[in-house]
This record gives structure tokens, C-alpha cells and sequence, in this order.
């Protein structure tokens, strides 16, 4: 039924939705990749598209930025529209040399300042993690067309603009590829439903080289990740 932030009837949304912060971004993809697409939801200008790849039924979904926004609408898909996999499509800022510009980064776990998990874990830290078989079918997927994809922890920041200088040399000491701003809290939406999430991200932005890609390739390029995310979900509901 339709929700406080999504007008889309009942069964407007497919079990699987992509889910790009950008609603020009989540328009782009269902007018680039899907089978006959169909807008289903506008609240807000949240828009929303339900069609098919490769015979599969899927939807996207744009979710504004932050986890606060992606939280919102996830956990409407899930609990309103029966929403069981959930793969977030996102730019994200490398703070390690090896992870170059535009390269695929799929999120294993999602580190993050944010207290929405700790709200959901009685106080405690949790740890936000991927789904393992749409993780390792997005990584099969990206071998297989050749996309250089790295696999590991991300951070998801509640602040742009943070202004704490030590973070990124103590991301990039622990390993951790990047930033983005929504894994951490759809992980734990996913965890707190009982769905299944991933986040197949493209590095916009490398933070340790000072590179930037422009607004406007962000809303409209980016395809290998796209690609990598579908060729993903296929593989999954073909094992």
C-alpha cells in the first residue's frame, strides 16, 4: 500500500530494487537498462521505476542522500512492499592509492559514525555486513566482464563536510576502500527485516589524488557498475 513517501500501488515494486541516492540516476537506469519500464512513484520527486532485466523483474528506487533518507525508504520497501533484496548503486571516495577513479568497489561491511545500528543493537556496535551470495555473485559477475571490482570495507559517513582531519589516514591505515554516505544504514535495515543487501559502488572521487569526476557524470555515466549490480542479482536468483 502506498506509504508516507512512496505512492506506488500495491506490488508496484519488484522483489529486487536498485537503489541510486540520485533520482535522475535511478530515471537514467530504468531508461537504459530495463525492459519496458514503468514510473511508479514521484513523492517527493523520490522517483521509482519497476521493469525487467534479462526476464527478471526489478525496480529502482532513488533514496536521497544519507543514511537517515536511504533508511526511510528502505525500510518501506521492506516492510510495506515485500522488498527482498536491496542493492544500493552509488559514487563513493577512494582513500586508498590502489583504488583508482572509477573502478567498482563492492562493500563487504560498512563502517560508520552514525548510531542508527547501535539504535538497533541495544547500544552495542554491530557490525553491517553484506549479504555473502549477492556479494559473491556481484564479484563473479564483475570477473566475468572483466570490471575492475575490489571487495572490502567501506565507511559510511553521516557528515559531507567532516571537518575531523585524522579520519582518512585512519581509514586508509585500516584498510578501509572508501566513503560512501547509505551502506551502514541499509545493511541494517536489511539486518533488522530479515532481507538481503549489497552495495556495488563507483569511485567518483579520490580523496588521497585530489581527483573529482563532474556532477553530470555522476548522474549519467558510471555503467560498469549498473552492469555488475544486474549481471549480480541474475546470477543470484539463477543459483
Amino acid at each position: 500500500m502506498p506509504t508516507p513517501h512512496l505512492s506506488a500501488a500495491p506490488g508496484g515494486f519488484a522483489d529486487t530494487v536498485l537503489l541510486p541516492g540520485d533520482p535522475l540516476r535511478a530515471q537514467h537506469i530504468a531508461e537504459a537498462w530495463f525492459d519496458e519500464p514503468e514510473q511508479v512513484t514521484a513523492v517527493r520527486n523520490a522517483l521509482g521505476f519497476t521493469g525487467s532485466y534479462r526476464g527478471m523483474p526489478v525496480s529502482v528506487l532513488g533514496t536521497g542522500m544519507g543514511i537517515p533518507s536511504a533508511s526511510i525508504y528502505t525500510t518501506e520497501l521492506v516492510t510495506e512492499y515485500g522488498v527482498r533484496r536491496l542493492v544500493r548503486v552509488g559514487s563513493c571516495g577512494s582513500v586508498q592509492e590502489h583504488v583508482a577513479m572509477r573502478d567498482v568497489v563492492l562493500a563487504s561491511g560498512a563502517c560508520t559514525d552514525s548510531g542508527v545500528n547501535r539504535a538497533r543493537y541495544a547500544g552495542l556496535d554491530f557490525a553491517a555486513i553484506a549479504d555473502f551470495e549477492l556479494l559473491r555473485s556481484a564479484a563473479d559477475a564483475a570477473q566475468a566482464t572483466g570490471v575492475a571490482a575490489h571487495v572490502g570495507n567501506v565507511h559510511s559517513a553521516d557528515l559531507f563536510y567532516d571537518p575531523r582531519d585524522e579520519l582518512i589516514p585512519t581509514m586508509t591505515a585500516m584498510g578501509v576502500l572508501a566513503i560512501e554516505m547509505e551502506a551502514a544504514g541499509i545493511y541494517g535495515v536489511a539486518a533488522e527485516h530479515g532481507a538481503r543487501a549489497l552495495a556495488v559502488l563507483t569511485v567518483s572521487d579520490h580523496l588521497l589524488a585530489g581527483e573529482h569526476v563532474s556532477a553530470e557524470e555522476r548522474q549519467r555515466t558510471f555503467d560498469d557498475m549498473v552492469t555488475v549490480a544486474l549481471d549480480g542479482l541474475v546470477r543470484d536468483r539463477e543459483r
